[in-house]
């Protein structure tokens, strides 16, 4: 339907999910709806490798919660989903890379969105921010991650002031991996994508469920848990045809062929 808030593309083992709900890109309750279905989509089809997350146009990438939708009835603890807001930050079992390019402003609800994402990627005419102080409410998943992704007293400082933040702050504080002129910054996503996509799917989701079920264990718990097969993606690599592929095409020199089997 070409009036759908999200536009996606397949290429291969790639898929572009696109947020275009003029004017700002801004996601309603029905629009989180289709976000988790996309990616609930995403992570279970088994020719998908890699996600790309981006705006529509070259001014807004996401500003994060339709403050519209909400003075016409839209509940702040409606129902937004599949995987939560923006069907990405509470979605499950999401052992895919995802890649986040941000084309624009980037604020509250919309910044916790890139924040779901494993790589962010920003034109270097993009801001952020975290607002919602201003509004009188809480930016409550970047209150739980934007302290662990960039120094603490920066995150507190956007949190508690809602500063506004220039691409190339951004990038000096860690937020962001790579910056790019706007008319540069989809084709630098698509060719990480591919990079990604080149790669062994198995490992990827094993790094994935690694990471984040360790974020608040010991390191010895965590390693435990790696060598006793306690992790289902671990466990999965360690007998699959990819991890012999990967031991032959070493032996042999030349190129493994992933089949994420």
């Amino acid at each position: 339907m070409s009036d759908t808030p999200i536009k996606t593309k397949r290429d291969g083992y790639v898929l572009e999910v696109t947020l275009d709900r003029p004017k700002a890109n801004a996601i309603d309750l029905a629009t989180s709806q289709i976000m988790g279905e996309v990616f609930t989509e995403f992570r279970d089809d088994p020719e998908l490798r890699v996600a790309i997350i981006t705006g529509a146009g070259e001014k807004f990438f996401c500003p994060g919660w339709d403050l519209k939708a909400a003075a016409d009835g839209d509940a702040v603890d409606g129902d937004y989903g599949k995987g939560g807001f923006g069907g990405l930050q509470e979605l499950r079992g999401l052992n895919k890379p995802v890649i986040a390019a941000v084309n624009g402003i980037c604020c509250g609800g919309g910044l916790e969105l890139a924040l779901s994402a494993d790589i962010i990627l920003a034109a270097d005419h993009a801001t952020f921010a975290l607002p919602e102080i201003r509004s009188g409410t809480v930016a409550d998943a970047a209150s739980v991650k934007l302290p662990k992704r960039i120094p603490h007293h920066i995150a507190m400082e956007m949190l508690l002031t809602g500063r506004w933040i220039e691409a190339e702050e951004a990038a000096r504080w860690g937020m962001v991996n790579h910056l790019y002129p706007a008319s540069e910054l989809m084709d630098q996503a698509r060719s990480t994508a591919a990079l990604l996509a080149s790669g062994p799917p198995l490992v990827y989701a094993a790094i994935k469920e690694i990471v984040r079920e360790a974020e608040d264990m010991k390191f010895q718990d965590a390693m435990n848990r790696i060598t006793k097969s306690q992790f289902a993606t671990v466990e999965t690599l360690y007998r699959s045809e990819d991890q012999m592929e990967g031991a032959r095409a070493f032996a042999e020199k030349r190129d493994p062929v992933w089949k994420g089997k």
